[in-house]
């Protein structure tokens, strides 16, 4: 992960270039790895961003009674 804090906008558009450079497979097999290094840790911190997203969903949506509310989702 870059130094700078990234949003997963960011960070998943980062993930789609170095898919996009290793599939190409133009670069070096140390460059591969590197590539491949920063990926993995890019593709692990958007899943846990996704699932963080998720939990957060679910304690928006649980009732005053504790149950979670299924409710279909309205785009405006």
């Amino acid at each position: 992960m870059k130094k700078k804090k990234m949003t997963f906008e960011e960070a998943f558009a980062r993930l789609e270039e170095i898919t996009r450079t290793l599939e190409a497979g133009d670069v070096s097999l140390e460059d591969s790895l590197k590539l491949f290094e920063e990926g993995t840790g890019l593709s692990r911190w958007c899943a846990q961003q996704l699932e963080e997203a998720r939990q957060k969903v679910e304690i928006l949506l649980k009732g005053p009674d504790g149950e979670l509310k299924i409710e279909p989702f309205q785009h405006s």
